[in-house]
């Protein structure tokens, strides 16, 4: 038995808070008491007065004491720190409370047990366990339901930590034969929870529940046609569980399975039918059951397309008819955006193919997982919250389609054709809507099959555009920016004329329609079509900058936040053309107006600098009369920011400052740097502190993001303004050759990439054999060559180690060259796929200069040499030289042996040496 008590002084001046918490109408009333009972968490016995007044004070109001049990919840891990007595109060207290009289404080109980289980874990207190299994077995019904309910919770929170041995024993070995038991119960309630405890248990593979596996399936064909839905969206949820982790088991069983899945997917019940619309995204997602699904598509798909209608819930919550143009926005509707600052990539060679480097966009604009090493901060932009932000079957029916139209392409088209047809053609707007929204989930997958009906459907979307329902227009203008790089191909004058101006000049009419959900998705679209489009929309750009600059006045806040990406998208995609005077004219003036209202600590600074950034670098010289105030508030925000984060680290109980300020005013500095490059100087010499002196704190700055976005206005800097750099470039090295890790933790990844290019683009800009830089070369390549060859490290790293390598080479080749045999052929698999640009070509012709100093450190990897040389397409007249030379070398020097070893390269290759370079 625990020793501890109360205090009564304690109690009251805790109990006396809790009372005064009630009064929500004073928000300083409210500031206080959160204050008061932040203080309380300090002391060590907090946790057992909040248990106490939970279990032990029934004179309370009920309402006081399950406040006092959310608290205990709230400050459950605190238990860790505390004295043994203090714990065996609590846990005793807060089981005696879960047989309170009161519904509310057995609720309040049983979340604290869920959270105390959790973290003490359950072989730490064995007796709440087995007093909740139990209780399972109660004659009360109201005592099982609770006990199961907290078991259920549990097994859903943790199910490892009670997949374990205690005490000699394994509780799951009888938990388990009890579910199923109890999966017959006579109370929905209590079949449902067995099911959903155990279905909790398939992901782990825990062995306890694989020991009753047929059973457990057997079970769940029993309950397939329960009365109760909450029983049957369990009873789905246990099959996509089991098809995820254990297809095998269901594979015998799958025409049953499918059968009732697809009647499920149809259920009444909404959530039952989204468990079972999971299924088919499960099963879709998994390419070894591939050969399974493709029998079942022409069942599946038009139940899917079915599933796509808005239901009546959706339209009361959406208002979608609103003419809402003028409303503000409420704060809660804008979604917190994470900036995650510019990386330095290659593009790679994919035949012309772009699509290999963009990210695969889900039905709802949501970027899906890709294999890529960067995964980490992006910023799902959830085609415009096309509904509700929750999941719901609508979402899962589009995302499961998309997944098929990857998997199956122009055969789950095949299927859809009719029904589609009829769809899209319907005169029930709502039918018209979900049809919209299938060929927009469909563009990726489908889009060979759907290529020769474009067309006609193109044109169909435009016209949709004009619906008087705004949910058409908006699902229009997603699924139209599906197919934006379709529209936007230069294929011909005609195809100009008949696609691509109808889509632009529709999607701009969107970007100003009178609806807040239209504009959103006209803006996100228009931003794809940008995209895609590139140089095609320059002759476009004086309406285009017009219907943009009048958003800016129509806008309200969330929009607003699209428009800053919309615009700088279009500097991206148009770059130099933005320098036309009439341009600067009509863009500049109403940035500057939305720039001179943002205070520097107002979150929608952030994409208004970030669009910026981009404007800067596409306007160049032009951008010069606005740079010197942008430049001196970007510096200043990078000193106040810096400031603040040493005041937080000198006292770290106070908040921990937003970083997003400092990275997106560093990342417009780049843009500066690479749009004015040395006309720079002024301000750069003005700025105090000097801005380089602060570039060299945030260089340490203990956050990856920060570091990230100084190494690239490092590298922007050596490229465009070198001079200006160059004396603070001994601290700037010392940084960078820290950063240089073969295996960066994933948040890592981008600082070290960003380190590890501007290290080669300030080895060009120092020169060749630079007796400055010439020290820094063996502790460079000492980092750079393990990166190059650690089998774990990012493709992205591989590429930009080996480019600075070449270009290091290339200044500093005697100091290199002997190393040539440890790295040759790592270094031509790493930038073989990379698409030529000037990057590839001073990296290529650093090694070239590497092979001439050290002809034979090429000769265990001289087919990737030949490899990497014939898969350029145009290599400067430079670098085809200095190829031509060392190939005609080889031959000279050896003629029989060059043609044995040319004699075992592949076919493609031999062929491009003897028509490029007679070898």
């Amino acid at each position: 038995m625990s020793t501890w008590a109360p205090q009564q002084p304690a109690l009251q001046e805790i109990l006396q808070t809790i009372h005064e918490s009630t009064d929500t109408q004073n928000s300083e009333v409210q500031r206080t008491i959160t204050h008061k009972l932040n203080t309380f968490t300090r002391a060590p016995d907090y946790v057992a007065y909040l248990a106490y007044i939970l279990a032990s004070m029934p004179q309370e109001e009920d309402r006081i004491r399950t406040i006092a049990g959310y608290l205990l919840k709230n400050n459950a891990r605190s238990i860790l720190r505390a004295s043994p007595d203090i714990v065996a109060f609590t846990k005793a207290a807060v089981l005696q409370a879960f047989n309170d009289p009161a519904t509310m404080i057995r609720n309040a109980a049983g979340q604290d047990i869920v959270a105390f289980l959790g973290i003490l874990e359950p072989k730490n207190w064995p007796e709440c366990l087995s007093q909740l299994v139990q209780t399972l077995d109660s004659n009360n019904l109201d005592q099982q339901e609770a006990a199961f309910n907290v078991l259920e919770k549990a097994c859903e929170d943790y199910p490892r930590k009670l997949d374990v041995e205690m005490n000699g024993t394994w509780p799951l070995e009888f938990m388990i034969p009890k579910f199923l038991v109890l999966s017959e119960h006579p109370s929905s309630k209590m079949r449902s929870h067995a099911i959903a405890c155990l279905s909790y248990f398939v992901p782990i593979g825990s062995q306890a529940l694989f020991t009753h596996i047929d059973a457990f399936i057997a079970c769940l064909f029993k309950r397939a046609s329960d009365d109760d839905p909450s029983v049957r969206r369990h009873v789905c949820q246990a099959l996509v569980l089991l098809l995820a982790s254990r297809p095998e088991k269901l594979m015998p069983e799958m025409a049953n399975v499918a059968e009732y899945m697809l009647y499920s997917t149809k259920d009444k019940h909404e959530n039952v039918a989204l468990e079972a619309s999971e299924f088919w995204l499960t099963f879709a997602e998994d390419p070894d059951l591939a050969a399974y699904l493709h029998p079942l598509l022409d069942k599946v798909a038009p139940v899917l397309l079915d599933c796509m209608v808005y239901g009546e819930d959706d339209l009361l919550w959406l208002e979608g008819d609103l003419e809402d143009a003028n409303v503000p926005d409420k704060e809660t509707d804008i979604k917190p955006r994470h900036y995650s600052g510019k990386t330095h990539g290659l593009e790679h060679d994919t035949n012309g193919d772009d699509s290999a480097n963009k990210p695969r966009i889900g039905a709802y604009g949501e970027e899906l997982e890709s294999d890529d090493d960067e995964g980490f901060d992006e910023d799902d932009d959830d085609l415009a919250d096309e509904m509700s932000t929750e999941w719901n079957l609508r979402k899962c029916a589009a995302a499961a389609l998309d997944v098929l139209a990857v998997r199956f392409g122009g055969d789950l088209l095949n299927v859809l054709l009719e029904p589609l047809k009829l769809k899209l053609w319907s005169e029930d707007w709502l039918q018209r809507e979900s049809g919209i929204l299938a060929l927009g989930a469909m563009a990726e997958g489908c889009i060979d099959a759907i290529e020769p009906h474009l067309p006609q459907l193109i044109p169909y979307l435009v016209n949709m555009l004009s619906d008087t329902k705004p949910l058409v227009r908006s699902i229009t203008c997603w699924t139209l920016g599906r197919y934006a790089s379709w529209c936007t191909q230069p294929i011909s004058e005609e195809h100009r004329n008949q696609f691509f101006i109808p889509t632009l000049e529709g999607l701009l009419r969107m970007v100003l329609d009178n609806n807040k959900r239209v504009q959103e998705a006209g803006c996100s679209a228009f931003a794809t079509l940008e995209e895609d489009a590139g140089s095609e929309l320059v002759p476009y750009l004086e309406p285009v900058l017009r219907n943009l600059v009048f958003a800016f006045e129509k806008y309200q806040h969330k929009n607003m936040l699209i428009l800053y990406d919309a615009v700088g998208t279009l500097a991206d995609a148009v770059g130099s053309a933005l320098q036309n005077p009439a341009y600067v004219e009509i863009l500049m003036p109403p940035l500057l107006k939305r720039w001179s209202k943002l205070k520097d600590d107002d979150e929608d600074l952030v994409p208004l600098l970030e669009c910026l950034a981009s404007v800067t670098i596409a306007m160049g010289p032009a951008f010069l009369p606005y740079a010197g105030p942008i430049f001196e508030r970007c510096s200043s925000i990078v000193h106040q920011s810096l400031l603040q984060y040493q005041a937080y680290q000198q006292n770290p109980d106070m908040d921990e400052p937003d970083r997003s300020f400092l990275v997106v005013a560093l990342d417009l500095l780049s843009g500066l740097t690479q749009g004015l490059g040395l006309a720079l100087e002024p301000s750069i010499m003005r700025s105090n502190p000097n801005l380089l002196s602060l570039l060299v704190v945030c260089l340490k700055h203990p956050h990856a993001p920060v570091r990230q976005s100084a190494y690239a206005l490092i590298g922007d800097m050596a490229m465009n303004c070198f001079p200006l750099l160059r004396p603070h470039m001994p601290a700037i090295m010392q940084e960078l050759i820290s950063q240089l890790a073969p295996e960066p933790k994933v948040e890592f990844i981008s600082a070290c990439n960003n380190a590890a290019w501007s290290v080669g683009e300030v080895a060009l800009r120092y020169g060749r054999d630079d007796p400055e830089f010439r020290q820094w070369v063996p502790p460079l390549i000492s980092r750079l060559v393990p990166i190059l060859l650690h089998p774990r490290a990012p493709r992205s790293l591989h590429e930009n180690a080996a480019v600075s390598i070449g270009r290091i080479g290339l200044m500093h080749p005697t100091l290199i060259a002997p190393l040539l045999p440890d790295f040759a052929q790592a270094w031509c698999q790493a930038l073989y796929e990379i698409r030529d640009n000037e990057e590839k070509d001073s990296a290529f012709r650093g090694l070239c200069t590497l092979v001439q100093n050290n002809p034979s450190g090429i000769a265990k990897s001289l087919l990737w040499f030949c490899n990497a040389i014939v898969r350029w397409n145009q290599p400067s007249p430079e670098l085809n030289a200095m190829f031509q030379q060392l190939l005609s070398g080889f031959k000279q020097h050896d003629a029989a042996g060059w043609a044995a070893q040319v004699s075992t390269f592949p076919t493609a290759i031999q062929e491009r040496l003897s028509q490029r370079y007679g070898v």
